[in-house]
């Protein structure tokens, strides 16, 4: 008989394995609802929906094993990171999804209001704070829209060898900047922005993906706080921006 696994769980979601199947709720349907056309829409593979009775959307369990965990190193290969790009560069090829994503504004006022709180509660440096603002200015520039994923974890994407079997988590798709979906891919594996780029097949502005990555981490330090992650685990997001100092 097979067993139950907690893959997730907090306050907005949680994800179920039993066997072959993820069972995923969500307080937000909307949320749901974006992940299952996105998943109909894109061009790369993704996981089968089974079934759906809200709040619960089954899923079919992905062949293979994700690219790596952040905080982590990455066992997967050169070859299969250069795959992970090809299969984003596929995405921001495609026709545009039919909602639009954040704006520039809302991007830029984000930022604001996490880095007033992590200053304001002391639960970063200031000196940090101002420092990785300064980078994450650089991504906040106007770009053209393609279809991006929109948390673009290596968690989410899955390798057999050096073939990507499928890309999870599209709640976050949505009409946005190829190259933060690039950024968050490499979020904490910077030394694997090479292997990515190179099987993307464009030029990158790496002060952009610099910014993003910034950008990324202040903006996720109080969110997983309060839902019980640690972002100061080795590897993880306060070692991100550290990185930039």
């Amino acid at each position: 008989m097979a067993e139950v696994e907690v893959v997730v769980a907090h306050a907005e979601r949680a994800t179920l394995r039993v066997g072959e199947v993820f069972l995923k709720i969500d307080a937000d349907q909307a949320r749901v609802d974006v992940e299952v056309e996105a998943m109909a829409l894109a061009p790369v593979p993704t996981p089968q929906v089974l079934w759906r009775k809200p709040p619960v959307l089954a899923l079919a369990a992905l062949s293979g094993t994700a690219l790596g965990r952040l905080g982590e190193p990455s066992t997967a290969s050169a070859a299969a990171w250069a795959a992970a790009g090809a299969a984003v560069r596929m995405l921001h090829d495609s026709p545009l999804p039919p909602w639009p994503g954040r704006s520039l504004d809302e991007l830029a006022s984000r930022l604001d209001g996490e880095c007033e709180w992590l200053v304001r509660h002391g639960a970063l440096p200031t000196d940090l704070v101002t420092r990785n603002r300064q980078v994450a200015e650089s991504a906040l520039r106007p770009w053209t829209p393609v279809f991006t994923h929109g948390d673009l974890q290596i968690t989410h994407v899955f390798v057999d060898g050096d073939t990507v079997t499928g890309v999870i988590d599209w709640s976050e798709a949505a009409q946005g900047d190829a190259l933060y979906d690039l950024a968050v891919l490499t979020l904490g594996h910077e030394e694997r922005l090479d292997d990515v780029v190179a099987g993307y097949g464009a030029d990158v502005d790496l002060d952009v993906i610099r910014g993003w990555w910034s950008w990324r981490s202040l903006v996720a330090v109080r969110w997983l706080v309060e839902h019980g992650f640690d972002p100061s685990s080795p590897g993880c997001e306060i070692d991100v921006l550290r990185s930039r100092m």
